[in-house]
This record gives structure tokens, sequence and C-alpha cells, in this order.
């Protein structure tokens, strides 16, 4: 089979395409590491229903669009259950730092999102009269609460991007 591959000059395309791909997973690992140390930064900004700025105040969904937004430069909807609806759905055994956690905290599906910050851990903006803090999602709070987890890709918010543009 690889005589075969490499007489058609196709064995070096496909070393290439391999080297192609392991370069992009560290672009994405980096941009985890930044997006979450970025997120950290904002801890102790005070929560504000609706906002969506380090000045203002941030509510859940405006502080993971904003993360993102100045970040990776993706521009994820404005509502938790809208980005829910925009990214990839996930197992929560396949979490990774940067994925979004999504949970039942308004007796409705996906009415609160966090950022995954690894061990367990997600960064969030909880409600008012609280600020952007680490919680442990294994607290029986939050594991009652679990909607599910999805992972921010280039392709899903093109989609959504794309979607609003023509409305």
């Amino acid at each position: 089979m690889e005589k075969i591959l490499m007489d058609k000059g196709l064995l070096s395309q496909l070393r290439d395409m391999q080297h192609t791909v392991a370069d992009k997973a560290h672009t994405v690992a980096d941009k985890a590491s930044d997006l979450v140390g970025n997120a950290m930064g904002f801890l102790g900004v005070r929560y504000k229903r609706g906002g969506n700025s380090a000045e203002t105040g941030f509510d859940c969904s405006g502080f993971v669009r904003a993360i993102y937004e100045q970040t990776v430069g993706l521009l994820l909807p404005r509502r938790a259950d809208q980005q829910a609806a925009t990214t990839t759905v996930i197992d929560k055994k396949e979490l990774q730092p940067g994925d979004l956690v999504f949970f039942n905290t308004m007796r409705r599906a996906f009415s609160h999102v966090g950022i995954y910050v690894g061990d367990g851990k997600f960064i969030h903006s909880p409600r008012s009269g609280s600020e952007v803090r680490v919680e442990d999602m294994r607290q029986t709070y939050w594991q009652r609460r679990f909607d599910g987890a999805r992972r921010v890709t280039p392709a899903a918010t093109a989609v959504e991007t794309s979607t609003a543009a023509a409305k």
C-alpha cells in the first residue's frame, strides 16, 4: 500500500496533511489556554443582568460572549440557549479548558453558561449581587442542574453568524 501511495505522490501529501492537523491541534490548545487566562483576568467583575463588558458588569452569556470575542475573535450569540444551539455537543468526559458548560438554573434548559477551566471547575458570572468567579461543577448544586457541554468551533459560529446576517 505504501508503495502505491508513494508512486502516486500521495504519501508526501498524507504526511503534509498530518503535519497540518498537528499544527492546528497546537493552535487550538494555545487558544484554550489564552481563553482561560483571559477569563481569569475578569475575576471579581460584578454581575449585571444584560451586561456584556467589564465596565458595566456581565451576565453569564455576556461574559462568555465577551471572552470568546476578545480572545478568539469568534462572535457567539447573546443568550445562553442560543450559545448551546450553535456549538458542538460533547460528552462531559471530553471537557477541555475553554469548552462551555450549561446549567438549568431558572427551570428552563440552558439558562446558565460558563467556561470550563479544567479539574472539574468553571468560571462564570453567576447572579445578581455576585461577581465573576470559579466554581466546582462537582458541587451538588451544579451537578443537579448540569445541562450539557459544548465545544465552540469556528464552523458552528460561522453558521450562526451567516444565519443572523441573512435575517
